[in-house]
């Protein structure tokens, strides 16, 4: 009897096991929340984009690791300061995938004192230090990485730099999409 015993442990653990790694497959991931550690920017890196793509604001975030379904929550609608005055809704949303950012919504960029939706963003080959920006369906810009390699300060009142001080002015928020 001890020794058939001694045969089924073995099979009653693996079976437990095999148990447990099916339970945790149907399970549905966690939403991620971004704490002081900046996770969406970790998430961002790991797929090949910049972390400056989202200001130091964001309150929490959720990636559909199936869709690719990135929502991303600011504390407040904001502006960001990159070459050019951007805009964030309080959600910017997103479909995630290897080095590029589809379908954008909530991500403004101010053009020629217009305020035009970011639609998509892309690198293609980071060795080429170029980001290209989808602005309105109607044209692609292209800026240096650079400029988002650190997520950006965000505030509510548009900042503006003037020589070596900070200038506010209040400006209105961009016509909603």
């Amino acid at each position: 009897m001890e020794s058939s015993m001694a045969k089924f442990l073995p099979f009653s653990i693996l079976l437990t096991f095999l148990a447990t790694i099916a339970l945790m497959s149907l399970c549905p991931p966690l939403a991620a929340a971004a704490d002081g550690d900046g996770s969406i920017h970790e998430l961002l890196r790991e797929h090949g984009l910049p972390a400056g793509l989202v200001p130091k604001t964001v309150e929490s975030f959720d990636l559909d690791r199936e869709s690719g379904l990135l929502e991303v929550r600011l504390d407040g609608p904001c502006y960001a300061m990159y070459d050019e005055l951007a805009y964030f809704d309080q959600v910017v949303r997103g479909n995630l995938s290897y080095g590029a950012l589809r379908g954008v919504e909530g991500f403004s960029q101010e053009e020629l004192f217009l305020w035009l939706p970011v639609k998509g963003i892309l690198v293609s080959d980071p060795s080429s230090g170029v980001i290209l920006f989808d602005i309105g369906g109607l044209a692609h810009k292209q800026l240096s990485l650079s400029l988002f390699e650190e997520p950006p300060y965000c505030q509510p009142v548009v900042r503006q730099v003037v020589g070596e001080g900070l200038v506010g002015r209040r400006g209105g928020f961009p016509a909603r999409r």
